[in-house]
């Protein structure tokens, strides 16, 4: 059972906070008591989606903050410390998508995605640790994704990015477990968020559409927030059947490994059609 004021009067840092997954939690965090900064780097974005929550009071707070940049991350997560008092859950949520053949992507495609998905992490995870230790408590969220923990054939530049999430969150679990500290991966797989429209270099690969059993964001969130609450390592939404399918594939059960070469199969089928990889 989630203690229902547990995030009540709490500290929270959200990236992507513009759309999607981030809206979403910021505004579930919002709903159970938080204090949120929704974090973005576009300032009318940031803006825009702090006042559609602006029934909140003054517990929403924009926050101007490019991911990408090292000084922009150090600058947004310790000016927030110092102005709030300190900061008791972090969530790195940004990140684009990337499903795209292995040989159609450039160098700069890898770059764009690795500056976004891996580096935003590391400068978030960098700023905020040493603070959540001399706090003696906090919490880091980060978010991951299905493909990083499952290898979905034609994403494999995202899943690398993901799968580096994955681990790097993992590891400080670990090696925070007795400093007060704790440390979560969301896994989410497909959400409807605006996340299927973001390609990694503008251009268009395959039609990517938001899928037809995509989980709705709001219910993705609620369930994000509920592990986390429980101190959970790994949070896979929705939890079925996708957790069965991320055990099948570490055991190595036949049907799933046929599964994901048949997924191989179909996307590149459709890549070569022009179609949907979904």
């Amino acid at each position: 059972m989630v203690d229902p004021d547990y995030y009540t009067g709490k500290v929270c840092i959200v990236t992507g906070a513009n759309s999607g997954i981030g809206y979403a939690i910021s505004e579930e965090l919002l709903k159970r008591g938080a204090i949120v900064y929704m974090a973005g780097r576009n300032r009318d974005k940031v803006a825009a989606a702090a006042e559609q929550l602006r029934a909140h009071g003054d517990r929403v707070r924009p926050l101007v903050m490019d991911v990408t940049k090292q000084e922009d991350v150090q600058r947004g997560i310790e000016g927030t410390a110092a102005e709030a008092g300190r900061l008791d859950l972090l969530f790195n949520n940004a990140g684009v998508g990337g499903t795209i053949p292995f040989e159609a992507a450039t160098l700069d495609d890898w770059k764009t995605i690795i500056d976004t998905n891996i580096w935003s992490v590391v400068y978030g995870v960098h700023a905020a640790v040493p603070i959540m230790l001399k706090q003696g408590s906090g919490h880091v969220v980060n978010t991951s994704s299905i493909a990083g923990i499952i290898p979905p054939p034609f994403q494999a530049l995202y899943s690398l990015t993901k799968y580096g999430v994955t681990g790097l969150t993992e590891c400080l679990k670990y090696e925070y477990a007795d400093k007060g500290l704790y440390f979560s991966t969301v896994c989410p797989a497909n959400i409807a968020t605006p996340i299927f429209n973001k390609s990694i270099d503008g251009q268009a690969h395959g039609e990517l559409r938001i899928p037809d059993d995509a989980y709705p964001a709001d219910r993705a969130a609620s369930l994000i927030l509920d592990r986390v609450a429980e101190h959970k390592g790994i949070i896979v939404v929705p939890e079925e059947p996708y957790t069965d399918l991320w055990k099948g594939y570490i055991l190595g059960v036949p049907e799933v490994e046929e599964r994901l070469v048949q997924m191989a199969r179909e996307r590149r089928e459709a890549f070569e059609k022009g179609g949907s990889y979904f």
